[in-house]
């Protein structure tokens, strides 16, 4: 059954430049705004764009135009493409991740170790039957700021973290089965993911934070290296909802990564917002009459 985040309320918005944006993406976008604007609370567009060598303009540009094409409003984020490189870039906070990861080191000296493994390495060992890294250079000691070195930190062995959930109850998650030794920092020196993800949410105030379901093994993750970064105390605090996921006709996940060549997003594939607002209400379990248009939503939610 769901529950309604407490206030304060402070949420994101947080695609990523990597591909058009889909319909799971649309409905995580519009349940994100419906519960922030039903708490009263605040929300932040932000754009998660470390991962450049997928970056392309036009897929910076498909997160504005689907915005707009929803009706969705923030409170506070760039107000277009080049306001966004100019002065919102994860670029801009590239110093912030860095600290954050030599404070960690500096408080946990075993929580992060070197690896050099490349993609070639790791698909010549095979990674365990979980698709979790094999732990290869755990025991190397190689040096941290060598030439093409990541940093991943040390998951101990049989780890679950216990993450509570608006909508689920609660997910007791093995995060060394279901993750295992994840990067932390890649080797052109830059933050990964689930360190950068961490620092921009405390750094934003957020309280509550929507996911898929596929992401429960990133919550766990986060949630456990948080309590272990210097100044990220306040993300145990916050409150997370995690929705079930959309799939397609043949039953998979939605994802910008599946999607083939010539499509170009929700924004140009549906022919209006409804279809969106409809798996919106249908996951909420609202009337039918509430998917006619976000107004329409943002009642049957009250």
């Amino acid at each position: 059954m769901l529950q309604l985040p407490v206030s304060p309320v402070v949420s994101r918005l947080a695609p990523t430049p990597s591909g058009f944006l889909h319909l799971g993406n649309a409905v995580n976008f519009t349940l994100t705004w419906l519960l922030t604007r039903r708490a009263g609370g605040t929300l932040h567009l932000r754009i998660d764009d470390l991962d450049r060598a997928r970056f392309r303009p036009a897929y910076l540009a498909n997160i504005f135009e689907t915005l707009d094409w929803l009706g969705l409003d923030y409170d506070h984020g760039p107000s277009g493409p080049d306001d966004f490189e100019r002065h919102y870039s994860q670029r801009q906070f590239l110093a912030a991740y860095e600290a954050t990861l030599q404070a960690a080191r500096a408080a946990h000296p075993n929580l992060f170790y070197a690896c050099h493994c490349s993609r070639t390495d790791l698909a010549r060992t095979a990674l365990s039957q979980s698709g979790n890294y094999p732990g290869t250079c755990r025991a190397k000691a190689l040096a941290p700021d060598a030439p093409d070195t990541a940093w991943r930190a040390h998951v101990p062995a049989g780890l679950t973290v216990v993450v509570p959930d608006l909508w689920q109850g609660q997910f007791s998650v093995p995060l060394a089965e279901g993750l295992g030794d994840f990067v932390v920092r890649k080797k052109d020196g830059t933050a990964a993911y689930q360190l950068a993800s961490i620092v921009d949410d405390v750094r934003l105030g957020v309280t509550l934070i929507v996911r898929g379901l596929d992401l429960l093994p990133s919550t766990a993750a986060q949630l456990w290296l948080a309590s272990r970064l210097p100044g990220a105390e306040s993300f145990q605090n916050t409150q997370f909802l995690h929705h079930g996921l959309l799939l397609d006709a043949t039953g998979h996940k939605l994802s910008k990564s599946t999607q083939a060549s010539q499509q170009r997003g929700i924004a140009v594939e549906a022919s209006c917002p409804r279809v969106v607002y409809a798996a919106v209400a249908q996951l909420l379990n609202l009337p039918e009459a509430a998917s006619e248009s976000l107004d329409s939503l943002r009642e049957a939610l009250e």
